[in-house]
């Protein structure tokens, strides 16, 4: 077979792209990690972004920042809107440090109940200051503690509507309420039941000076129910009345710490500068007495690995991930280096000034020769074999054109 015959269909074609360059497809291979990495960093900074976005959303119950229909940011915002100052809190002690000597309204909303006995007492001592305390469905120790005349009467459903029936002017304007209600019966001749249920009991119990409310609804405050049936007037009318607002919501921040002491106070006050000291003086020695690494040091190794061996290995590393046109480079190097010493040209003689020379010392086409050399991309494994017997026959023809000459000029 000839040097001119059987060559790739593509031969006289340029290739796609530089045969020396790797491909789009064995960067991204090389770069797979890189490119994992990139894409999990983005996937958890978005699921942060909307879980923090999520987080910052208010959905407590009945809270005046809460937007949802069972919060109470409605309440809250007509209240601002008729001049009243609106202070929303977590903690007891807060709470007592906003009344203040102002002419305030406490709301009390223990859903949890988190406050015990020792902390209701403390709120409980507000009535001395004049201020009016509203408590929304206090659980049983929050009814003991604030109303001992009080006990459960029952509820009635959502959809019945409370008549006030009583003496209590707030009471008597809001006429009557909806939204499901926890009833109270009192055994206290001088307390105000409101809003009576015709199975018996109250929605609605408060002290005979008014400063000790108890509203059996939580429902008929919140955005989804407050503007139902005199709902809107009752709350405006108890939590309104004064020039401040003080919306209490307990958190976990209320509940006393019990338990056996943390190991933060089991360890003694030395601990943490000793600590910090040894700390500081390790990494001191270490920038001290570390040392960079040095230059490269060039060893032999320690048995003698044939040229044969590697060259069948870099091939089977060749094999194994297609890339034929590093192998085929590999191939053009070795024969171009050949053929510019056969020829005579020197080590810095271009692939073209060799591929001319050579095609002008054989009598070759240099498109043929060039395309052997230079231009012919191998598609499969076996055209890689055939440019490959190219480059073989392309040598022998110099050969046999340089011997000649040779012969020729003495």
């Amino acid at each position: 077979m000839t040097l001119t015959e059987h060559l790739p269909s593509d031969a006289a074609a340029p290739p796609p792209t530089d045969v020396a360059t790797p491909t789009l497809g064995t960067r991204l291979r090389r770069g797979r990690f890189w490119i994992i990495a990139a894409v999990f960093a983005i996937v958890i900074t978005l699921l942060l972004m909307f879980a923090t976005r999520g987080a910052s959303i208010d959905a407590t119950l009945l809270s005046p920042g809460n937007q949802t229909p069972n919060g109470g940011r409605a309440l809250a915002q007509v209240l601002r809107q008729q001049g009243v100052t609106v202070t929303e809190t977590t903690t007891l002690d807060t709470t007592l440090d906003a009344v203040g000597d102002a002419a305030s309204t406490v709301l009390l909303f223990d859903s949890d109940g988190l406050l015990d006995a020792a902390q209701l007492a403390r709120l409980a001592r507000l009535e001395d200051s004049e201020a009016r305390i509203v408590v929304v469905t206090p659980r049983a120790t929050a009814l003991r503690e604030l109303f001992p005349a009080v006990s459960f009467a029952g509820s009635s459903a959502s959809s019945d509507v409370l008549p006030a029936e009583c003496g209590d002017d707030t009471a008597t304007r809001a006429g009557g309420v909806t939204g499901g209600w926890t009833l109270y019966t009192s055994s206290d001749d001088d307390d105000e039941s409101c809003f009576n249920a015709a199975s018996g009991g109250s929605g609605l119990v408060s002290s005979q000076r008014g400063d000790l409310v108890l509203l059996g609804s939580a429902d008929a405050l919140t955005n989804d129910v407050i503007d139902r049936e005199g709902n809107a007037a009752l709350a405006l009318g108890l939590l309104g009345a004064r020039e401040q607002l003080v919306w209490y919501l307990p958190s976990l921040a209320d509940v006393p710490v019990t338990g056996p002491p943390s190991l933060d106070e089991l360890t003694p006050s030395w601990v943490a500068g000793v600590t910090g000291t040894v700390v500081i003086t390790a990494l001191l020695a270490m920038l001290w007495r570390g040392r960079r690494f040095g230059p490269l040091v060039i060893e032999n190794l320690p048995v003698a690995v044939r040229a044969s061996e590697t060259m069948e290995g870099r091939a089977r590393l060749y094999q194994r991930s297609a890339n034929r046109a590093r192998a085929l480079d590999a191939l053009r190097i070795g024969t171009v280096s050949r053929l510019a010493l056969a020829t005579g040209l020197s080590r810095q003689a271009s692939v073209i000034e060799v591929a001319d020379t050579a095609a002008g010392l054989t009598g070759l086409d240099p498109r043929h020769v060039r395309a052997v050399l230079l231009d012919a991309y191998p598609s499969s494994d076996a055209e890689l074999v055939t440019l490959s017997d190219h480059l073989l026959d392309l040598e022998a023809a110099v050969a046999r054109a340089t011997d000649l000459t040779g012969r020729n000029h003495p």
